[in-house]
């Protein structure tokens, strides 16, 4: 055994394997003499001698130049696919239909015979084409059990048994250095229940865990390119109960060369767990608003602001102006859009948007038609211990961009807000909803129309619990979770981003959007999935481990204050936030006063003019705890 398999190391070299077909062919012409005569030498008045070798000679002698041209021999045996089939059968059928050229050569034009038989053109064909392929799946076979015993293999099953079920498992055939045996397919449609599939038993996804219960799965991979996420989620949850690892295989787009390798194949990401149904935005809409308009997005190499550049590119702005103060990320994405294939116009601003003189001459520059602003500090724990910053960045910066977008007759400015931004309790969310209060109030004085868009935590952002999760998990922990109760509500990167281009297209001015986030999501569980997708067992292999609330953190996230209400819009996963109006020149004054108290940084009297501002501002395991007394 340990010889062969040395053997099978090392790839057959060409020439023989041109030599076996040949040998094949010699073969098959004997075999198709035989049948023709009934198994009996034919008698010299059938046919002579010189005629039969003549038939060899015709036969070998275009099969091996087919061979040569075609390069059938030129694969290689233990990893033969569909594709070397394919082009043997083309080969011998060119060839046996060359056989036929030759006949009616000879018959009308040199001695009215044909040299080769027609039933010994066709016999020999089937042969050949039976013997060669057969042969090549025969070794394929050999080598894959030889290489992988049948005992060392692990049990996957396959989810899907359509066409991407099939190349799934032809994958995992074809590489052998994976220790894989397909036990079953797995698939909704009831009339493929019981069939077999490439010799594999199709079974219904309601048999999914009793299989699961009573074999060792090592995955269930899941090959279906537009499953929904709600049945991804229940298939996935199935497999955590019994510890099985999920697998996903790539869109066909991301194939190589349109053919699937395992290394593809990945594990499912936590993120595929909280995916929601498609959102359909108002393509038409958007496109009518956006298309040839100069666009300005702010904090444009964020997770936010790089995310709303890219789905904008789609909508062939006339030029779209990316800018940030954050150096390499904005290089970053520069590169990336030199990359874009639309080739849309854009120019790479660094600057920051608290710099009035600065962000004077970008709007002088480049007169943009649309605003959106998603340049903010976002992380509660910072902002709570530099309020000063806050409301420099958050307030004083929106208030220059919004300020100048009315100088600049900005036909729209998009907000992007926070959930943290109602009934705050920290500095962060109650500097987010002051920001929100001067546009409310500055679009009643404008032609602009000023815009905000309100959702909660992104899958993924920078500095979001997932990715640090992540980390923890990767460097053997523990997970550090602040309380066990904890929770969030989540949205993809993408989704809020499109919802964002949805509401910010669609409003009149004024509105406060806010996003249908779906259930909140439990933290602790969470952290639990994620340690279980990453095949790890909690309290064994890692840990979880609770620090306690950060300052100015909650328990629960709200997207309405107590006393707000919402009215339903044309999507429905957007509404609008039914809020409190404010007198311009009442708020202008207070927001001016709060930001020219910068300049003592003296952090409790900042916090609290923002609580005169936001009497809903409420902190929570803060300091400033006692300014609410």
């Amino acid at each position: 055994m340990k010889f062969i398999q040395f053997l099978f190391k090392y790839n057959t070299p060409r020439w023989f394997i041109l030599l076996i077909d040949l040998t094949i062919c010699l073969l098959s012409v004997f075999i198709a003499f035989l049948v023709r005569f009934n198994f009996s030498v034919p008698s010299p008045s059938e046919m002579t001698t010189e005629a039969i070798y003549n038939v060899f000679y015709i036969i070998l002698g275009v099969r091996l130049l087919s061979f040569l041209i075609a390069g059938t021999y030129k694969g290689i045996v233990k990893h033969t696919s569909s594709k070397d089939s394919q082009r043997i059968f083309k080969t011998l059928t060119i060839g046996s239909l060359s056989f036929v050229v030759i006949n009616l050569i000879f018959y009308y034009g040199i001695n009215k015979t044909f040299p080769l038989p027609f039933s010994i053109i066709i016999i020999d064909y089937m042969t050949t084409l039976f013997l060669m392929i057969t042969l090549r799946v025969f070794f394929k076979s050999l080598y894959t059990e030889i290489m992988n015993p049948y005992r060392e293999k692990s049990n996957v099953i396959i989810f899907g048994a359509g066409e991407s079920g099939i190349i799934t498992k032809r994958t995992l055939d074809r590489d052998a250095g994976l220790k894989y045996k397909v036990l079953a397919f797995v698939d909704e449609d009831a009339k493929k229940e019981g069939k077999l599939l490439e010799g594999v038993k199709i079974i219904g996804i309601s048999k999914l865990e009793d299989m699961l219960s009573k074999n060792d799965v090592a995955h269930v991979i899941i090959s279906i390119q537009n499953l929904s996420a709600a049945k991804k989620k229940k298939l996935i949850d199935i497999c955590l109960k019994y510890d099985t690892k999920i697998l996903n295989v790539p869109p066909v787009s991301n194939w190589i060369n349109g053919q699937l390798s395992f290394k593809q194949i990945k594990k499912i990401q936590i993120e595929e767990l909280l995916e929601r149904y498609p959102i359909k935005l108002s393509e038409d809409n958007i496109k009518q608003q956006l298309s040839n308009k100069v666009i300005l997005v702010t904090g444009a190499a964020g997770s936010i602001g790089s995310e709303m550049v890219r789905q904008i590119l789609h909508f062939n702005p006339k030029k779209i102006i990316l800018l940030d103060q954050a150096e390499s990320p904005l290089y970053d994405m520069e590169l990336e859009l030199g990359d874009d294939p639309n080739h849309v116009p854009y120019e790479i601003v660094i600057g920051d948007i608290r710099n009035k003189e600065r962000m004077e001459n970008l709007f002088k520059t480049f007169q943009p038609n649309y605003v959106f602003h998603a340049a903010a500090y976002k992380h509660v724990p910072m902002m709570e211990n530099n309020p000063s910053e806050s409301i420099f960045t958050n307030v004083l910066g929106t208030k220059v961009i919004a300020d100048l977008a009315v100088q600049y007759n900005v036909e729209r400015f998009v907000m992007v807000s926070t959930d943290k931004a109602v009934n705050p309790t920290n500095v962060m969310g109650a500097s987010k909803r002051i920001a929100e209060i001067y546009i409310q109030s500055l679009s009643t004085t404008a032609n602009t129309k000023f815009i905000t868009t309100r959702f909660g935590n992104v899958l993924g952002s920078n500095g979001s619990v997932i990715p640090r999760f992540r980390k923890q998990i990767e460097s053997g922990g523990p997970i550090t979770i602040t309380h066990p109760d904890i929770t969030r509500f989540f949205m993809t990167i993408p989704e809020a981003c499109q919802l964002v281009l949805e509401a910010g297209t669609s409003g009149e001015g004024g509105e406060i959007y806010i996003f249908d986030m779906g259930e909140s999501v439990k933290i602790l569980d969470l952290a639990k999935k994620m340690i279980k997708l990453s095949g790890l067992t909690l309290d064994k292999d890692i840990k979880i481990t609770y620090t306690g609330l950060r300052p100015g953190e909650k328990l629960y996230e709200e997207l309405l204050a107590n006393e707000e209400n919402t009215i339903a819009t044309h999507h429905n996963q957007i509404m609008i936030a039914k809020v409190k109006k404010y007198d311009f020149q009442e708020v202008d004054a207070k927001i001016n006063q709060l930001i020219s108290s910068f300049n003592a940084q003296n952090n409790f009297q900042i916090v609290a003019q923002m609580k005169a501002l936001v009497p809903e501002f409420k902190s929570k395991n803060s300091v400033y705890e006692e300014l609410d007394k």
